[in-house]
């Protein structure tokens, strides 16, 4: 949506109707009216009813047309075959945008009518939140335009969800879990107005401090991508639906290997998103990114009264990815003068079971302006010598005192008492948890958003010559032979017009044309078959390797031929291609999937035969930059081997990176022609010596 302003009166209207607007308890347009009421909504309230002259002590209209003064929003509850006629009189009064609580389109299998009540509100100006939707809620506007129950805990984050059963039991759970929202939004079928949208705005919100996501399925998620890179505020967002991809079946590597896990998950951190693992930590990772500075660097430290909360937050540390580092000499001898002498100062900080106020703010002032600390986590056991709320108050004053733009987060372990001091400090802003390895995992995402952004801010954008009229030439004679893939020699050319260093290879038809090839190429070669009806030409016996000389050739052709009709009779064989031996190297694997959410995607890993068994890959959705393609080689288990391990040299990871760069490109370039494809094996030799692409396989788009 190019004008987010356009959206101010969904979030913020001055005047609101309730199309539905009902006296009869139990119904939605009941509790609409019901909870604009209660929540002290200061805008016009306008019930529309065509039998009721009164709804709830307010006046009713029986169509939006009869009201007098402007409606900004109209909240629309009736059932779905009035939808339209109900949205022609929106439009006709100058309505500026739609709640549609109603139910019964996309989700229920009507998506052409759903397409038409879009177009019939664009064409009068309007948007459409939802429908099939629970309503949108907002503390600082005092407006609860839905059916959920009550405003949600006041808060500085706010929330947006694709389920409104979920969204109204997280609203009551705000209040049990102490984590406060702003603003809730439904978002249900995301028929018009969308996540990005929504994004786009709360980004510019001085309410929201950070914007939290439930998320089961986007409709665009490039535009979501897109508007998240350019956002000021943290996100934070939580997928489900992950255990099961549609490309689960498809034909490529690639394709079987990009589950919505690995996807979402790239796509994510390119976009700069903090990720969630569940409710509990959507929750408790919210109220720190909306309370707390990020944390610009990784000297974490962390100060506590008991030695086991400090051992469990050091295993915790490590597992969220910020392994603790001792703290320098001078923090410790300074820090050693707030403990007694069988206390410890390198970090974990213990002070000790006998630390009291006193002890807890001086540590705490000093580590946190100090410029080898980052972040500090405090943890505090509730014991017999101290006093749990004023252990809260003198850590809320140290900080304050410091007055530095580090980020601290508290746990605390003990009963009422601390429930009530931590209470105190969230309200006083700061994150309190009641478990150590809660608060270090909430710090973890005050330390990965950071992360995100110092690499977003990195301007390492990769441009390449390129031949794209050769690659869609070659695309083009194979969709006129009728087929759906190419041929390896064929995309191999695709592949050499991006830049991708290919092998030498050449395709024989008959015995001789094998021989006279291989001895031009050079001896050692290696021979495949060439059929689109064999994809994996390993499994069907159609490979050999290390020919050393004609009689071998000849002998190799004969056998692969036999193979490959053994294997499936009636193929389409168009030859045997024959290809320089490349020397041995490191084998990885490049591939990719036109994923249905966020197009071109790319993915890299080890390769050859066991890269479906060991699946240690990692993804990015393209265009991916040679700083990325670099991240990429890290995050694999195997990274250590490209590093060189155990004598080896180092591979070439900057030839690889660019390479990963280069079929990025091409994957974008031509996304709408490639479905899926692979290089595997990529060939990886020491550093300086570069990189082979030993095999290739492109799949197109069925048209």
């Amino acid at each position: 949506m190019e004008n987010i302003a356009a959206l101010d009166s969904l979030f913020q209207p001055k005047s609101i109707a309730i199309v539905g607007a009902s006296n009869t308890e139990g119904k939605i347009g009941y509790s609409v009216v019901h909870n604009l009421i209660e929540s002290k909504y200061a805008g016009a309230i306008y019930p529309i009813n065509p039998k009721d002259p009164e709804i709830q002590g307010l006046k009713a209209y029986k169509s939006v047309l009869d009201v007098s003064g402007d409606v900004e929003t109209a909240v629309l509850t009736v059932p779905a075959k009035f939808i339209k006629s109900v949205i022609d009189e929106c439009g006709k009064k100058g309505v500026k945008s739609l709640i549609i609580i109603t139910s019964g389109f996309s989700e229920v299998g009507e998506r052409e009518l759903e397409d038409e009540i879009v177009e019939l509100a664009h064409s009068y100006g309007m948007h459409i939140l939802g429908p099939n939707i629970v309503g949108v809620l907002s503390n600082s506007d005092s407006m609860n335009a839905s059916f959920a129950p009550f405003l949600p805990l006041n808060g500085k984050s706010s929330l947006v969800s694709q389920s409104g059963a979920l969204l109204i039991a997280m609203d009551a759970s705000t209040y049990t879990r102490r984590v406060g929202f702003d603003k809730l939004v439904s978002i249900g079928n995301m028929s018009d107005v969308n996540f990005g949208d929504v994004v786009g705005w709360l980004d510019n919100d001085k309410n929201t401090n950070c914007i939290t996501l439930y998320i089961e399925g986007f409709k665009d998620g490039r535009h979501f991508m897109e508007v998240s890179r350019k956002a000021q505020k943290p996100i934070i967002a939580l997928k489900s639906g992950v255990s099961a991809h549609g490309a689960a079946a498809a034909a490529s590597h690639t394709g079987s290997l990009a589950g919505a896990a690995k996807v979402y998950g790239a796509a994510f951190q390119q976009a700069g998103v903090v990720q969630a693992a569940d409710l509990d930590n959507l929750f408790d990772r919210s109220l720190a990114l909306s309370l707390q500075p990020p944390m610009k660097g990784d000297n974490l430290l962390i100060i506590t009264n008991g030695g086991g909360v400090g051992v469990l937050a050091t295993d915790a540390a490590e597992r969220f990815g910020i392994p603790l580092q001792f703290a320098p000499k001078d923090v410790q001898v300074e820090l050693k003068k707030h403990m007694p002498a069988f206390g410890s100062a390198k970090n974990p900080v213990d002070i000790t079971g006998m630390a009291g106020t006193e002890w807890y703010v001086d540590s705490v002032r000093y580590a946190i302006a100090h410029p080898w600390v980052d972040g500090v986590v405090v943890l505090y056991c509730e014991t017999a010598v101290s006093n749990p709320l004023e252990i809260a108050q003198g850590i809320k004053a140290a900080v304050d005192e410091a007055g530095v733009d580090k980020p601290i987060i508290v746990s605390y372990v003990g009963g009422e008492k601390s429930e009530n001091a931590m209470k105190w400090l969230v309200e006083n802003g700061v994150p309190a948890y009641g478990a150590p390895d809660t608060a270090i995992n909430a710090m973890a995402a005050l330390r990965d958003y950071a992360r995100m952004r110092e690499l977003m801010d990195v301007n390492d954008e990769t441009h390449h010559e390129v031949d794209r009229e050769k690659a869609l030439k070659i695309i083009a004679s194979a969709r006129e032979d009728g087929r759906d893939s190419l041929t390896e020699i064929e995309a191999k050319q695709v592949f050499a017009a991006y830049g991708l260093p290919v092998t030498k290879n050449a395709l024989a038809k008959i015995e001789e044309e094998a021989v006279k090839l291989a001895e031009e190429i050079g001896f050692p070669v290696v021979m495949k078959i060439v059929s689109p009806d064999i994809l994996h030409k390993s499994d069907a016996g159609g490979v050999k390797v290390n020919i050393k000389n004609s009689d071998e050739a000849r002998a190799a052709f004969k056998t692969i031929l036999e193979n490959a009709k053994a294997y499936k009779a009636d193929a389409d064989i168009h030859g045997i291609v024959i290809q320089e031996m490349a020397p041995w190297g490191t084998e990885v694997i490049l591939g990719s999937v036109n994923d249905p959410t966020f197009g071109p995607t790319m993915m890299f890993g080890l390769g050859g035969i066991f890269v479906e068994v060991l699946k240690d890959v990692t993804f990015r959705v393209a265009p991916v930059s040679q700083g990325q393609a670099m991240r990429m080689l890290g995050e694999i288990r195997g990274a250590p081997i490209l590093a060189g391990v155990r004598g080896e040299a180092p591979r070439d990871r900057e030839m690889l990176a660019d390479t990963i760069t280069r079929y990025a490109t091409m994957i974008l370039d031509l996304s709408d022609e490639i479905s899926e494809s692979d290089a595997n094996p990529v060939l990886v030799y020491e550093e300086g010596k570069g990189i082979k692409v030993v095999d290739a396989r492109i799949i197109l788009k069925k048209k």
